[in-house]
């Protein structure tokens, strides 16, 4: 079976097929997405004890390559960096910076589709909370607690499971999906 999706699929985290490739854009760059296999992506994050010059680089070139990469959340192992450090933006316009996040609360139960910038072309069906509350620091690394339900619940759970070392397709419940791209028309 083989899904279509747009290059912008706020369910999967879909990104065209193109190699990324770091390169400057102002002050930010575009890093490259590590991918399933590289050992980065098994291994479990670092605290981050305070903010610093690299620290803010990261974030920035995090958000800078996620939205590149079409994608709604991105973590620092994705990156190739092993700090707790995760950016999500479910709607193109909202982006969240999580600094040593944690799940606090969590409840109710929602199946459907996730795919990965980590795991090019698949998806698969993913049981995941459909409300959580997600205590964590802010880029100014002060505390905030931040509730989410449905595709914010999801994409914190699935980007805080990247920070142990762990992917989608470990909780996939059967076969992953093959994912096609089709370009999106600009209005």
């Amino acid at each position: 079976m083989t899904l279509t999706l747009c290059t912008r699929c706020d369910v999967c985290g879909a990104r065209k097929e193109e190699p990324q490739r770091r390169r400057k854009r102002g002050d930010m760059a575009i890093r490259n997405i590590r991918e399933i296999g590289e050992e980065v992506l098994t291994k479990k994050s670092r605290e981050v004890t305070e903010m610093t010059p690299r620290i803010r680089e990261l974030i920035e070139d995090m958000l800078e390559t996620m939205y590149e990469a079409n994608g709604v959340g991105l973590a620092a192992p994705q990156v190739g960096v092993l700090k707790r450090v995760v950016v999500i933006d479910v709607t193109g316009d909202d982006p969240h910076i999580f600094i040593n996040p944690r799940i606090v609360e969590s409840s109710g139960q929602q199946t459907g589709p996730e795919g990965c910038l980590s795991v090019p072309g698949k998806t698969g069906q993913v049981t995941r909370p459909s409300y959580v509350k997600v205590a964590a620091l802010d880029a100014d690394m002060k505390p905030f607690e931040l509730e989410g339900t449905e595709l914010l619940a999801r994409a914190i759970c699935h980007e805080l499971d990247h920070l142990d070392g762990h992917l989608y397709v470990e909780k996939a419940e059967g076969p992953l999906q093959d994912v096609q791209y089709e370009e999106q028309e600009d209005d």
